[in-house]
């Protein structure tokens, strides 16, 4: 797989002519999530896009967490974004916060006010947005637009002191009211917001807006090109007009890309962050959700979110990715790490009746053919096993070639079993079945008397681990929404369907995020979260064959 920057992209090409320009003797990126949630496969796209990088041009990457908002972020979002950066194989060159560079914003916004560049200004939020005007009405100036130099330096100095109540005053940029870009009408730089921070407790009241803080930050770390989303196109003259204008020595360039969007995937820390408080899902690592933590709990490698985040490559224009696409990756990371075992979904029971009651044949199988270096295990078997019930129909359809009465089967890495009577209880329900073995089948041993055409996995019954089996479709439903609707209306209520199955006896010791091929059912991944002592819980991380193909 290429380097996600090895290829020619818009991207590279401006780092590639900024380097042969001289502007700059050493590239150095940045990847600047605010902490106030987890971090989501969109994020994973911009991970790889700024370390890797950088790393092309041997330059640097920072890690920075973009704390500017007191009121959302929180310790435990900064510790598991540092967990995920480092899961997806990258480390930082720096590590800093936003919040650690307070002060130098708060002078920097003093010497806006000095140049005549920044007000105080009383309106309301909901005046502020009548005043803007629209795209095609220019803006209306703020009547406290034209205060004094004096007078705004005392009241931004008195806002620091906590004088006045959260939303009585703001600190505006003097720009342009009548600007063709919005974001230039002398948009907000400072509030109040008398709310206690994670990193420097109650030391502030008054907090630097995103627009303004971002490209000091930038700046003052010595960011060469601040890679972001399309959504911040607008923003990039007031970015520059921030630099320029509160005389950083360091000048950044801001480039944007497209998003990640991906099917049937919510792709919005906010939605995302509702999902969790309305427990349409158990927590921000839950299986269902795109966030990194959801994935690795799932049973993603870092390796297929890397490969897909190369293949999908960076654009200008936005599009949305089918999320079959990351199953590819997925599964073609799977195929070489996973082991190959048997596991029932959901048991019925086979009664091998000409079987000897006490016998017990261990089987060696190895775990992979294809990989022999995972080496082999012994599999039991005897007078009683299970099949998954999806494997016997009692009336079967033309051209079904697995169990069913009358029928013969190959019991896989063992005999033929042939089908002789089901039984069942007073409701009707399949209680087991009656089977016979031939014991001239044997696999391995050559025998060629005869052919069948189905072949299905089993474990005997007698040694078989009890499991949980968690098998997860799509939480969202990419339908048309009706008129009025929320995206929680198109939350999938069958996203989740947890079993209790067996496996076979080699993987009663499996740990945390040990992975199978299930052989014939899917990836599987031991849930870190509540596999026990005493009980082992499966995630099926994705099933073993899509239709999906990629374009060459």
């Amino acid at each position: 797989m290429e380097n996600i920057t090895s290829s020619s992209n818009f991207i590279r090409n401006i780092v590639v002519e900024d380097l042969e320009a001289g502007k700059y003797k050493e590239i150095v990126t940045r990847f600047p999530p605010e902490p106030n949630g987890y971090l989501h496969i969109g994020h994973a796209k911009s991970i790889v896009l700024n370390f890797e990088l950088a790393d092309e041009f041997k330059g640097k990457t920072n890690l920075r967490f973009d704390d500017t908002n007191p009121t959302k972020e929180d310790t435990e979002y900064v510790e598991s974004i540092k967990e995920d950066v480092k899961w997806l194989g990258f480390e930082w060159d720096e590590l800093f916060f936003a919040s650690n560079y307070f002060e130098e914003m708060y002078n920097r916004a003093v010497l806006l006010i000095k140049k005549g560049l920044a007000y105080v200004d009383d309106l309301s939020a909901e005046q502020m947005r009548e005043y803007r005007g629209t795209l095609t009405q220019p803006g209306k100036e703020s009547p406290f637009r034209n205060r004094s130099i004096e007078e705004n330096l005392d009241l931004f100095e008195r806002m620091r002191k906590g004088e006045f109540k959260d939303g009585e005053k703001i600190l505006r940029a003097k720009i342009d009211m009548a600007s063709p870009n919005i974001t230039m009408r002398d948009p907000a730089i400072y509030r109040i917001a008398h709310a206690s921070h994670h990193n420097t407790g109650d030391k502030w009241c008054i907090y630097p807006m995103y627009d303004f803080a971002h490209p000091l930050e930038d700046a003052i770390e010595g960011i060469t090109h601040s890679i972001c989303t399309l959504e911040f196109e607008d923003h990039r003259p007031l970015y520059d007009w921030v630099v320029r204008e509160c005389e950083m020595e360091n000048t950044p360039k801001q480039i944007e890309f497209a998003r990640l969007n991906l099917t049937n995937t919510v792709m919005s820390k906010r939605k995302l962050k509702q999902l969790v408080d309305e427990k349409f899902v158990d927590a921000w690592d839950d299986p269902r959700v795109p966030t990194i933590a959801g994935l690795r709990r799932k049973g993603f490698t870092p390796e297929s979110i890397r490969n897909f985040c190369k293949a999908i490559g960076v654009a200008k224009a936005a599009s949305t990715v089918d999320a079959q696409m990351l199953e590819h990756f997925l599964r073609e990371d799977l195929e070489k790490k996973a082991r190959k075992t048997m596991a029932v979904l959901r048991p019925i029971k086979v009664v091998i009746t000409n079987y000897p009651e006490d016998q017990v044949e261990m089987l060696e199988v190895p775990y992979s053919v294809d990989n022999p270096e995972f080496g082999s295990r012994m599999i039991p078997f005897s007078r009683e096993l299970y099949i998954d019930e999806d494997d016997f129909m009692e009336d079967p359809p033309k051209k079904y070639h697995r169990l069913y009465p009358g029928n013969e089967v190959r019991f896989k890495e063992a005999y033929f079993i042939k089908c002789n009577d089901v039984i069942k209880d007073e409701n009707g329900k399949i209680i087991e079945l009656h089977c016979t073995y031939d014991p001239e089948t044997k696999s391995g041993t050559g025998f060629t008397g005869r052919k069948v055409k189905g072949t299905i996995h089993w474990v005997s019954a007698k040694h078989a681990v009890p499991a949980e089996i968690r098998l997860y479709e799509p939480l969202i439903l990419d339908e048309e929404k009706e008129e009025g609707l929320t995206f929680l209306d198109q939350v999938n209520p069958n996203s989740l369907e947890i079993l209790q199955g067996f496996v076979e006896p080699s993987m009663k010791d499996a740990k945390a995020h040990d992975k199978f091929q299930f052989i014939r059912v899917g990836y599987f991944n031991v849930d870190p979260k509540y596999t026990t002592e005493d009980k082992l819980v499966f995630n099926r991380i994705v099933s073993l064959k899509s239709s999906f193909k990629i374009e060459k």
